[in-house]
């Protein structure tokens, strides 16, 4: 009995992450729409599988802002994000990630640029062997922004930075860097700072990426060559944190 239910056990848990990784995949493409009301047993009966991965998913999406559970309606596909909401996104980030760049860039132990380089040799690879790359795109954007978060040595930065869920839901908006290219370069850019011990040059580069991004992502919405630059109007960006 026990040999079977661990087999049991490694089989829901394979179940659980396979059907997880095609609804978060679905969600980021665009299959399912924003706001789109989600029938659990259409989603079990289209996957092959019982309603309960699909439950333990639906709540696991939640956690990544990317469902949300209504009372008497269940659970839908939260909406994209707003223009005013975006920008509000991107000030966070301008405020916090090129100070974790700087603090990045020094000479100790602790500095990322090997990781930095290993996980964009790798994305490298990736771009020249796959089609689609939306899905590795923001696996390597998520990776390599949270290996500079987490050099930084502040768990509390870390954590707000990881609960804004900026990767997945800025993803969702538009296309932007459909090949990756742009993003690698940049991301070349603040990884090449960040290993010559570079603390200024590191957080402009970051700066840099980051205005970059807001303006690629604006173009989800109409209108969006009027916008203001985006560090107009924000709070200062420079070493908020000592």
């Amino acid at each position: 009995m026990p040999p079977r239910q661990s087999s049991d056990t490694s089989r829901g848990k394979a179940a659980v992450s396979d059907v997880y990784s095609s609804m978060r995949a679905a969600i980021l493409e665009g299959e399912i729409a924003p706001g789109t009301r989600i029938n659990i047993d259409a989603v079990a009966r289209s996957l092959g599988v019982s309603q309960t991965p699909v439950r333990e998913v639906l709540q696991r999406l939640e956690g990544d802002n990317l469902v949300v559970y209504s009372p008497g309606r269940g659970y839908s596909t939260t909406p994209l994000l707003g223009l005013a909401e975006l920008r509000s996104l991107f000030e966070f980030r301008l405020l916090v990630e090129p100070w974790a760049a700087r603090s990045a860039a020094v000479d100790r132990l602790a500095n990322p640029a090997a990781a930095l380089g290993k996980e964009l040799t790798g994305f490298r690879e990736i771009m020249a062997s796959s089609g689609d790359l939306r899905q590795d795109l923001v696996a390597h954007d998520t990776r390599f922004h949270d290996t500079i978060l987490a050099a930084s040595g502040n768990p509390v930065v870390r954590h707000a930075f990881a609960q804004t869920h900026c990767h997945l839901h800025t993803f969702r908006l538009y296309p932007a860097d459909v090949d990756g290219a742009i993003t690698v370069a940049e991301h070349t850019a603040v990884r090449d700072a960040i290993e010559a011990c570079l603390p200024e040059q590191a957080e402009a580069a970051m700066a840099e990426h980051i205005r970059n991004s807001f303006d690629r992502f604006a173009q989800a919405f109409e209108g969006h060559a009027e916008l203001s630059p985006l560090e107009d109007s924000g709070p200062p960006r420079k070493r908020i944190i000592r």
